[in-house]
């Protein structure tokens, strides 16, 4: 946005530079479905340039974009730090003889830090995660656990009841792309799977995410869109007849989810909306 701003070079109104802005955040909006962190941080711009009424002058604008962009950065920072001190006090101390394990799926921020900050606390755990088909996010996490000296044990996307069976899994914890205000939350293809999982293993299932990434606009009744990737990352050339279908996310309802890991502690998926009111009131 910063970028388009500069190459707002007509003279004009504050207003009618805002409004210039408005147009490309609805264009930016519309580029990934499944994406309220952005949205947020575009409408938490948007919202504080509109609040003192100044002179028109481009510059002090493009400092307040580019500060109030800033802010929006260190605001999901700070959240991410706050969540890996809650999330990792729901890991338990054991004896190191003992195993706990906790599973994953996909590739979060949020999930490796409460692992590793729970990891600085000393205490012990394995960590089962998937490959995560078809982009194999989930060597990522894999590298990031085994380099700070947790142990890792790595599995197809089609293994995972057999390695809840198979390891006895205390813990599974995922992130998440966006959360709906009925407490639905979307992550990456295979997540409600694992949830069903859990469900039936009688695990503990939790998602980690800052509050950042709820959709505010589905307490009005929009429905937040399943983003469809480019069908090459599944099979670049397919048999002629072959129609491929690549959806990136799938919804986990609200009752396989024992808790939302948030900025604003522990608490029922279903009361995602109250608890983002009260921290960000601007953004709702």
């Amino acid at each position: 946005m910063h970028d388009y701003a500069k190459r707002l070079t007509e003279s004009g109104s504050a207003e009618a530079f805002l409004n210039k802005l408005d147009e490309a955040k609805e264009i930016l909006f519309n580029t990934r479905p499944t994406e309220p962190a952005l949205r947020n941080g575009l409408n938490f711009i948007l919202t504080r340039l509109r609040k003192p009424k100044h002179d028109f002058k481009q510059e002090s604008f493009l400092e307040l974009i580019s500060y109030y962009k800033d802010k929006y950065r260190m605001m999901i920072q700070n959240s991410k730090k706050k969540i890996a001190e809650i999330g990792a006090r729901r890991i338990p101390y054991v004896d190191a003889n003992d195993d706990y394990t906790i599973m994953t799926h996909c590739h979060s921020s949020v999930v490796t830090a409460i692992l590793l900050e729970a990891k600085k606390q000393g205490k012990h755990f394995n960590v089962i995660n998937t490959e995560t088909q078809p982009r194999l996010q989930g060597r990522l996490t894999a590298k990031e656990l085994i380099n700070a000296g947790i142990k890792v044990f790595h599995v197809v996307d089609s293994a995972m009841r057999w390695a809840v069976n198979h390891y006895e899994v205390n813990l599974i914890l995922i992130g998440a792309d966006s959360v709906t205000s009925e407490g639905t939350v979307l992550n990456k293809i295979g997540s409600r799977l694992l949830a069903l999982v859990a469900h039936e293993e009688h695990v503990p299932f939790y998602v980690a995410t800052p509050l950042l990434k709820y959709n505010p606009q589905t307490s009005f009744g929009v429905i937040e869109k399943i983003e469809m990737r480019e069908t090459s990352e599944i099979w670049e050339n397919p048999p002629k007849g072959v129609e491929i279908l690549n959806p990136a996310f799938e919804t986990v309802s609200r009752r396989y989810i024992d808790g939302l890991i948030t900025e604003a502690g522990i608490f029922a998926s279903s009361h995602v909306h109250n608890y983002f009111e009260k921290l960000y009131p601007d953004m709702v």
